[in-house]
């Protein structure tokens, strides 16, 4: 059970990356502390995996930013750094039917009707432009009632009072596709909130374009290379992962509505979009020493990192389609998640780099910017990109331009720029100056011996 459990990355953290968790001892509210924690220690250039023993007026710890550092992702898969969006792309097609199981550590402690409060939870608030408090890591499952197939997925469910939660479907996926047929069939829609899972189960809950039929269990098992183990919750008997922490059954209710944000999004802005459904809790189940689990909102690393690894394993699966010469794709955090791709391809003709341009555009439509550089450039260091793009771009020759119909507010269009970052064919280019492997090493050596660490 530990390896599909949060405990059970948690202990593997600690183990085997004891650098990369910190627990803090001394008291914190739950209003700001917690997410700008995240945010100071990403200014100093680190993404531990953070503890808060003490939450001011809850007995409950805290635990946040476990999806944002790409080593400890990939340690979870059992990869290297380098091969995340390769590995991910290849387990998420072979699907692994999920394990019910018959009790889980969840149902250890049941509140129901009443006596269901959701503001003792230590749900935190993140920015001060936030509605209310938000629980960022929670996950709501919910079936299509007309196929009965499940999924899953974030819908930054609000606290809106002791049973109470707000939830925006703005994204017009699958949850919300169920949410409107049940409610053309005059029904609230069973759902349940998951809290405290596996990073791997965000992972496979982020994965795109797959088999209606397919259920995102089946796809996060195939992230674990084992069944997924799922225990039944309430009278809906919808499926719970058995790792997981806290659990909030309800359903998401018919022909209400009620005013849900601003909250603060991946973009780092205040975002105002919201379906403005209502989610009415009904029970609660839990562990009785359950850790509540927040993710750090806004252009966090823990907010966008797993959407970073999606997008850049279905762009890179497109592409390979018709450019098999392609090499890598990066997403950056930096640039939101989401709104630009850097390709990084061994060149073989002219143009293939705006068709890479292209094709990144039409596989990712949040994309903006997509750049595409030689093989000896690093994608994971943008001052080597843009050192590509300063060196190797002839603006007359080498942007590409793309109208692209979205929701801009004047004339309905945005401008998409693809730059070709590449060194051009059939002529001598200057050669890069690069530094040998064995000379870093023996530079790393002299520098140890002085007591330097890098």
């Amino acid at each position: 059970m530990d390896k599909q459990s949060l405990r059970g990355f948690l202990g593997m953290v600690e183990r085997d990356y004891p650098d990369e968790l910190v627990r803090i001892h001394e008291p914190v509210r739950r209003e700001l502390d917690i997410t700008s924690t995240v945010f100071e220690l990403e200014r100093a250039g680190r993404s531990p995996v953070v503890v808060f023993e003490q939450v001011e007026g809850f007995d409950m710890p805290v635990v946040t930013n476990i999806a944002g550092n790409r080593r400890l992702l990939a340690a979870a898969l059992g990869v290297e750094p380098g091969m995340l969006a390769t590995s991910f792309r290849e387990r998420c097609q072979n699907y692994r039917p999920v394990e019910r199981v018959d009790r889980a550590p969840w149902q250890e402690l049941i509140v129901e009707g009443d006596a269901v409060d959701l503001t003792k939870l230590p749900i935190p608030v993140h920015f001060s432009v936030d509605a209310a408090p938000y629980i960022t890591a929670g996950q709501i499952c919910a079936r299509d009632p007309e196929t009965g197939v499940d999924t899953t997925g974030f819908h930054r469910p609000m606290l809106n009072g002791r049973n109470r939660l707000g939830v925006s479907l703005h994204s017009r996926r699958r949850m919300y596709e169920f949410h409107r047929r049940a409610e053309a069939r005059r029904e609230p829609l069973p759902a349940v909130v998951t809290l405290g899972v596996h990073p791997i189960h965000y992972m496979g809950s982020m994965a795109y374009r797959y088999p209606p039929d397919v259920r995102k269990y089946e796809i996060i098992g195939a992230l674990f290379g084992e069944p997924y183990r799922v225990a039944a919750c309430g009278p809906a008997e919808l499926d719970v992962p058995e790792g997981a922490e806290i659990v909030i059954e309800g359903k998401i209710l018919n022909d209400v509505r009620e005013p849900e944000g601003p909250f603060s999004e991946f973009t780092g802005y205040a975002s105002y979009r919201s379906t403005e459904n209502v989610f009415v809790a009904e029970r609660l189940h839990m562990r009785r020493d359950a850790i509540f689990h927040s993710i750090a909102s806004g252009t966090a690393s823990d907010h966008i990192l797993i959407s970073c690894i999606a997008r850049e394993a279905e762009i890179l699966n497109s592409l390979r389609r018709n450019l098999p010469n392609v090499i890598a794709v990066h997403v950056p955090t930096v640039t939101c998640g989401a709104l630009m791709a850097i390709v990084q391809m061994k060149k073989t003709a002219e143009g293939q780099p705006q068709q890479a341009i292209m094709a990144a555009f039409g596989t990712e439509t949040y994309c903006k910017i997509v750049v595409v550089v030689d093989e000896d450039v690093d994608i994971f260091n943008l001052g080597d990109v843009m050192w590509a793009v300063a060196t190797r771009t002839r603006a007359d020759r080498d942007l590409v331009f793309v109208l692209d119909p979205t929701s801009a507010p004047v004339d309905n269009t945005v401008t998409k720029i693809g730059i070709d970052a590449t060194k051009p064919g059939g002529t001598d280019f200057a050669e890069r100056l690069t530094i040998a492997d064995d000379q870093r090493a023996r530079v790393r050596n002299i520098l140890s011996a002085a007591g330097i660490r890098i």
